[in-house]
């Protein structure tokens, strides 16, 4: 596995820095563009085959033209960075040049409003350094007893009493439990009903902004046509969840903002330059993005993860054995995640392979930018997909292959900006302590009650990108409970 210098050192040597090569980029031509592929009619056919298989035709133009590729998309130019290195100077060293993609924004606005999802600039910026204290690892820590409460409700039905083993639907088992787990953290508890209806909610949300996002334009959701009436329904759903539970803790006696769940703090956040709090609004907007991200990625993550265990029997019994040496019989704190670093290993594996987030991390230039050596006007796209970095074999040796060895404690380094599951640069995920520790809790908890096994004759799951990454058809596994 090829090896980088500390990227301090490097840039301090001699500037921007190819890990693949060790060498400086090479200098461009003036006015040069990187190569890409002609689509016919002004890049329309380019978009088509980016909508019939986005990560497919990602690694096909990485195949073919390298660590950058420039397109032609009707009115757009785009440039995709296949370089952890390119990826890492664009986001990083030139982010306050980049604005997220104007048409993904006002796509997820619809949903999540003016939040730190979709904002921009000064407003952000006051969002993000509100926001930032209630997402440290000490404040996750303690959502670690919710976590678990949520974890073993929803593994404890996953078989019925006195059911010794049967085939499960871990679609609906992981996104039961990652629902109760976002309702719990979020408002302290649920309403009987809540979860399902969430659950389905979301689904179609995720769906409708894929969908959406490879037109220019989003037709009227008061349209009546089925997808409309299903985007309208699941709307009314979530935002009713959110307001409702908003509303009863602006009524309930008492402070408003005491509590241990998510929203108290939400409510006790104060701006430390104005001394504000979150307006009305933004406080909705930011429940709602916590509510869809904070659920729909974690559940999709342990997905992957859970079929990969199931199909790597050593691996899984590793893991299991690190869970019953660490926990000796008792269920998962926040203080235990960092003794499991062969579980946590399974699971950054699961999530290179799957990312949940595997694609759109698409930014607009600003202003003229160099990456790589190469010259990006302003106006510029840059396309970033995690599913060809995290599978490129310079840094991923068998990229395909499930080696949870990859991210134990003296394993080879590979180039920052190769593993990027939650982002980087300054819009990094707020959100990735609190879904690494759901992520082991549940883990954890799922390794000490059962054994998995792949069904005889199930098929390889296919990936499918609807804003996360799917399996299209689902996960069934064979769950087999082990004495407790």
């Amino acid at each position: 596995m090829n090896t980088t210098m500390t990227r301090g050192a490097a840039d301090a040597a001699q500037g921007s820095f190819d890990s693949a090569t060790r060498q400086p980029w090479p200098s461009r031509p003036s006015g040069s563009r990187p190569p890409g592929p002609r689509g016919r009619w002004l890049g329309l056919s380019l978009l088509a085959d980016m909508k019939r298989d986005y990560l497919g035709f990602a690694e096909q133009r990485h195949r073919l033209y390298g660590d950058v590729c420039n397109m032609r998309l009707f009115q757009e130019r785009a440039y995709d960075l296949f370089s952890p290195d390119m990826v890492r100077e664009a986001l990083v060293d030139h982010a306050d040049a980049l604005v997220r993609w104007e048409r993904g924004v006002e796509v997820f606005a619809q949903a999540f409003g003016s939040s730190v999802l979709t904002t921009e600039g000064p407003l952000w910026q006051r969002q993000r350094r509100m926001l930032m204290p209630a997402f440290t690892p000490k404040r996750v820590a303690g959502y670690a007893g919710l976590m678990r409460e949520a974890a073993a409700t929803a593994l404890e039905r996953a078989l019925p009493a006195g059911v010794a083993e049967d085939e499960v639907g871990m679609d609906a088992l992981f996104s039961r439990v990652a629902m109760d787990v976002i309702l719990r953290t979020l408002f302290g508890r649920q309403l009987e009903g809540e979860a399902e209806a969430a659950i389905h909610a979301t689904r179609v949300m995720g769906e409708t902004a894929m969908r959406e996002m490879f037109f220019p334009v989003t037709l009227p959701d008061w349209l009546p046509l089925p997808a409309k009436a299903a985007k309208r329904q699941a709307l009314r759903t979530l935002r009713g969840l959110v307001h409702g539970h908003i509303q009863r803790r602006r009524v309930q006696g008492g402070q408003e903002d005491e509590g241990d769940d998510l929203l108290a703090r939400l409510l006790a956040l104060r701006d430390e330059e104005t001394g504000e709090s979150l307006s009305g609004q933004e406080l909705f907007d930011q429940c709602m993005v916590s509510f869809q991200a904070g659920h729909e990625t974690a559940a999709t993550a342990l997905l992957w993860w859970s079929r990969l265990l199931a199909a790597h029997p050593a691996a899984a019994a590793k893991a299991r054995e690190e869970v019953d040496a660490v926990l000796a019989g008792r269920d998962p704190g926040a203080q235990d995640a960092m003794a499991l670093p062969y579980v946590t290993a399974t699971l950054k594996e699961a999530m290179r392979l799957y990312p949940p987030i595997a694609a759109l991390m698409t930014r607009r230039t600003l202003r003229e930018i160099t990456v790589g050596g190469w010259t990006i006007p302003p106006g510029t796209l840059l396309y970033v997909t995690p599913w060809v970095l995290q599978r490129d074999r310079r840094w991923w040796p068998q990229p395909n292959e499930f080696r949870p060895e990859r991210f134990l404690p003296g394993a080879p380094e590979v180039p920052r900006g190769a593993y990027i599951p939650f982002g980087v640069g300054p819009r990094v995920c707020l959100g990735q302590h609190f879904a690494m520790l759901e992520m082991s809790i549940v883990a954890a908890m799922l390794l000490r009650r059962y054994e998995l096994e792949v069904p005889e004759g199930a098929p390889e799951p296919e990936p499918v990108l609807n804003v996360t990454l799917r399996p299209k058809d689902g996960v069934t596994l064979r769950l087999r409970r082990r004495a407790m």
